[in-house]
Parts: C-alpha cells; sequence; structure tokens
C-alpha cells in the first residue's frame, strides 16, 4: 500500500468546490475560510452557518444540483453529500489531475484533510490515512493541550528574530547558535523575549569575539 504525501497547500486564488450543504460541507467551509480560495458550495440546501456566509460574500452558494461544468478549474473538490451514488458521480465528473475527497469513502478519495490546528503561524496536523478519523481527531485535541496560546506569540518572535539574525548577523557560528537557543523553552515561557535575546545576542557576541 502506499503512503499519502503531506503537504501544505498555497489557495490563495483557487477554486476550491464543497458539494453538499450540510454540517460536513459546513466544516470544510470553515476550514477553507482564511486561506484566500474561491470557496464555491453546490446544494439545493444549505446550512443556516453556509447561508450566512455566502450573503456576506465569503463564499460563493449555487443553489441547485451539481453539474459537471461546476468542476472546471477547480484545485479541490469535496463529495459531503448523504447520498453515496451521488458522491461517486461527483469523483467520475472531475478530471483525472483534480484532488477529490469523498466523506463516505476514504479508500476512493485521492486526498485527506487531516485533523489539524493552528497557534498564529504554527500549525499542527495529525492524519491517519483515513483509517480512523476519530483517532486523529483524538491526538489532535491533546496536541491542542500542549500546544496552548503562548505558541502564537512565540512564533511571532521566532519569526521576527530569524529574520534580523538571517540579515545582520554575518558569523555562520554565531548565527547557528542564536537560531538555536531562541528555540528553548526559556524563550517560549519568558515575560520578556526581547530583553531576553538581546542579552543572549550579546553573550554569544562576546564570546565568538573572543575565541
Amino acid at each position: 500500500m502506499h503512503s499519502g504525501y503531506p503537504v501544505t497547500l498555497r489557495l490563495v486564488g483557487k477554486k476550491v468546490v464543497i458539494v453538499g450543504g450540510g454540517k460536513v460541507a459546513e466544516r470544510k467551509v470553515k476550514g477553507l475560510l482564511d486561506t484566500g480560495a474561491e470557496v464555491v458550495v453546490i446544494s439545493p440546501e444549505a446550512t443556516d452557518e453556509i447561508q450566512g456566509l455566502h450573503r456576506e460574500g465569503g463564499i460563493v452558494w449555487r443553489q441547485r444540483l451539481v453539474d459537471p461544468s461546476d468542476m472546471a478549474d477547480a484545485l479541490m473538490i469535496f463529495a459531503t453529500t448523504n447520498n453515496p451514488q451521488l458522491n461517486q458521480s461527483i469523483k467520475k465528473m472531475a478530471e483525472a489531475h483534480q484532488l477529490v475527497t469523498i466523506a463516505d469513502d476514504p479508500g476512493g478519495s485521492n486526498f485527506h484533510v487531516p485533523a489539524h490546528f493552528k497557534r498564529g503561524q504554527l500549525s499542527i496536523a495529525v492524519s491517519t490515512g483515513g483509517a480512523s478519523p476519530t483517532l486523529a481527531s483524538k491526538i489532535r485535541e491533546q496536541l491542542e493541550d500542549q500546544f496552548d496560546d503562548s505558541y502564537e506569540s512565540y512564533l511571532e518572535f521566532l519569526s521576527s528574530k530569524r529574520k534580523w539574525i538571517l540579515k545582520e548577523v554575518e558569523d555562520a557560528s554565531l548565527k547557528r547558535n542564536l537560531l538555536k537557543t531562541i528555540v528553548s523553552s526559556d524563550f517560549l515561557t519568558s515575560a520578556n523575549r526581547e530583553d531576553d535575546f538581546i542579552r543572549l545576542y550579546e553573550a554569544l557576541l562576546k564570546e565568538a569575539r573572543q575565541s
């Protein structure tokens, strides 16, 4: 059995089609809202949440049955109806190069959406390859407790300091030491990371000059 290949997709401006308007479709829509994708929901009926997002202009809702033309130019297609036969027909409508996931047929899908969560720039995903979404969700919940909200500001700090180090520090050894040291529990739990970073930089710079 071939294994899946995990990736993070940038969906800005890409068309994503979701066929179905129930709770499963709603979850998929919510997961796509901050990606910049062009989200198109196709279903005669839809949840209040989906309808509200359509009225606000966040997504497009085509209130009708799906047509093969709806798949044109779509990068990803979600078949989320409660009709297994319709879900299979949606897969057949898609072109060979399109990514299709079928809610009730993981084995027949060519991609799966992992259980995931974000803490600012930190994104953590867990996948069982469709074998057990329940287990994936359980592991995600455990990781959510481990990687709490403090990681959001921590990642902002790491991103800012990495850019500064790469731009301003010429000595390769000093650069490596700085990048390694700021990824530590001391900086994660620090009440004043900026001051701690200055002290670290001055100490490591002094060591580098003395060596």
